[in-house]
Order: structure tokens, then C-alpha cells, then sequence
């Protein structure tokens, strides 16, 4: 992490910016789109996302990308202790582990509440076990752990210009939204991995269940039936970004370009998988890199502008 973005966080003491520093490498390595949007935020800012994302991904990695011979028995104990460990340095405000240390200062810093990172812990435990949704109350109560807590953690970072609890709702929504739009871009890949992220009461409703799903995904092309389904699915996470994009005027104005983009770019998903006829097996739905980096260099001229006349002070 460069010093001046650990020095305009106020972080201090060659422990803590190590941490910070650690952070970030894995942000920059493996989060590559992510890491990019976070140079729309002011330095002081930059730190904080990056801790998150770090912790948030650790996680991540442990169930989806598991150590060979790994079991869920095995998962979930690693994942046990990490929890207690981490909610007893989060108590004791210090830990001997880099990414802990960093996510430990981050939450002490912008007063993130600790039930925000149990439901993170809990979504992921989840994917061990669970290969399927019935409702969308089932698939709701993953979500709120897996996206829209990632959104909550992130709003004290970002900044807002109204109280924090009328922002938090359109942030859990925004999260929300990007969940739900991986769950439809991603639909052949969670089924390799026997899993499905979409309501199963909703895809009954048109005569859609798994191992029609499946055979659309050998075959790389839909039935009708499919393509109704996944039509209906797509309009229903429209409304989940209409219910966040109030959200977005309310954060700190050197913060809206980014989450802005952000908004754009992750729409721009479902109407690529629009623009396919819904047929998310036939290849990744991908915003063109054109658009990406037209969204992207109009985003840093607007956030520099943000940032100038809005300070963000850490």
C-alpha cells in the first residue's frame, strides 16, 4: 500500500501498515476489477475497502477454493476458528494475523457492527452444506450474510450525507443486487459445483427445476421454459437495483463516482444476458471492455473533481 494512502488514513505504527499493506497485494492480485474501482476513492478511503475485500475473501477462498483433501467437516472447523479468533482480537482490539490485524482496525475505526461479520460467517458455512434455495425467503437469508452485510461494512468507509441508518437499507440493497446479478451470469458455473442460487419455487413456476437447468448447460442453449424463467429472474433483480439507487446520493460525494460506476457496470451484466436471449450457458456475460473503460475514465475525472471540492478526512 503506498504511504500516501496509509498516511492519509491516519494509519500508523509499522505493524498496522504492514497489515494494510497485505491487503492490498491480495486485493490487487486476485480482485483485479475490484482493486481498480478503488482508485476512485480518495487515499484515505482506499485502506479500509481494502481490508474488507482482503478478510471477505479469505473466507471466500477457504470454501470455494479449499486446500486438496479438504473436507466440509474440515471447512467448516477452519472456519470455526477463524470466527473465534477473530471475534476475540475484535474484542481485544489487536491480532498477531496480518488480514485480521487490518479488518480488527478498520471496524474499530468506522464502528462496524460485529453482527455484520457473524452473517458473513454464516453465508459461508451455508455453501458447505446447502445446494439449493426453496424460496426466496431461503436464498434471501444467504444473501444478506454473503452480500448485503458486504455493503453495510463498506457504507461507514464511504461516507454519507444523511444519517447512516437511512443510507444502510439502499446499501444492503446495492450489495444485494451484485449478488444476484453473479447468481444469474453464473448459473453453468454454481451447477458444476452442484449448486443453484435462484429460488427453486420460482423456476417450478415455470416448469423449471435442476436437471432442466443442467441439460440447458450440456447443451450451451435454452428451452423456452428456461429463458422464461431467467427472464423473470432478471427482472426481479432490476428492482432490487431500483430499490438501491437512492442510495447512492446519500453517500459522501467523493464516494458516488465509484459506487456510480460500480452500478452501471454490474447493470450492464443483465442486459448483456438480455442481449443473449438469457442464455447464460452459451458464455460468460461480460460488459465490453470498451464501455468498461469509457464508465471507468469518466468515473476518475468525476471523482477527482469530487474529491477536490469535497474532501474526505480520515
Amino acid at each position: 500500500m503506498t504511504r500516501r494512502e496509509l498516511d492519509a488514513a491516519g494509519i500508523t505504527g509499522d505493524e498496522l501498515r504492514h497489515a494494510y499493506r497485505r491487503c492490498r497485494e491480495l486485493n490487487a492480485r486476485h480482485g483485479r476489477t475490484y482493486f481498480l474501482a478503488t482508485r476512485m476513492l480518495s487515499p484515505a478511503q482506499r485502506p479500509a475497502v481494502h481490508a474488507l475485500y482482503g478478510f471477505a475473501r479469505r473466507l471466500d477462498d477457504l470454501v470455494d477454493e479449499p486446500e486438496p483433501g479438504a473436507t466440509p467437516e474440515s471447512i467448516a472447523a477452519t472456519l470455526t476458528d477463524e470466527e473465534d479468533a477473530f471475534l476475540k482480537e475484535l474484542a481485544a482490539g489487536h491480532s498477531d494475523d496480518p488480514l485480521r490485524t487490518a479488518v480488527i482496525d478498520t471496524a474499530t475505526r468506522y464502528a462496524i457492527p460485529e453482527p455484520h461479520f457473524r452473517a458473513f460467517f454464516a453465508s459461508m458455512r451455508m455453501d458447505l452444506t446447502v445446494t439449493g434455495y426453496p424460496t426466496r425467503a431461503a436464498l434471501d437469508e444467504y444473501v444478506h450474510g454473503s452480500a448485503e452485510v458486504i455493503g453495510l461494512q463498506v457504507l461507514p468507509v464511504l461516507g454519507t450525507v444523511v444519517p447512516r441508518e437511512e443510507a444502510a437499507p439502499h446499501a444492503a440493497a446495492l450489495g444485494k443486487a451484485f449478488q444476484l446479478t453473479n447468481f444469474l451470469r453464473d448459473v453453468g458455473e454454481d451447477l458444476d459445483r452442484g449448486r443453484i442460487y435462484l429460488p427453486a419455487d420460482e423456476l417450478a413456476a415455470f416448469g423449471v427445476d435442476r436437471d432442466r437447468l443442467r441439460w440447458c448447460a450440456r447443451a450451451r442453449r435454452l428451452d423456452l421454459a428456461v429463458q422464461r424463467a431467467l427472464a423473470d429472474q432478471v427482472a426481479r433483480t432490476r428492482r432490487v437495483y431500483a430499490e438501491a439507487r437512492p442510495g447512492i446520493a446519500m453517500l459522501h460525494p467523493a464516494s458516488r463516482p465509484c459506487v456510480w460506476t460500480a452500478y452501471v457496470l454490474y447493470g450492464g451484466i443483465l442486459d448483456r444476458i438480455e442481449a443473449a436471449g438469457h442464455n447464460v450457458f452459451a458464455g460468460r456475460a461480460r460488459v465490453p471492455r470498451h464501455r468498461r473503460l469509457l464508465a471507468a475514465g469518466d468515473a476518475l475525472v468525476r471523482a477527482q473533481w469530487a474529491r477536490r471540492r469535497h474532501p474526505v478526512v480520515a
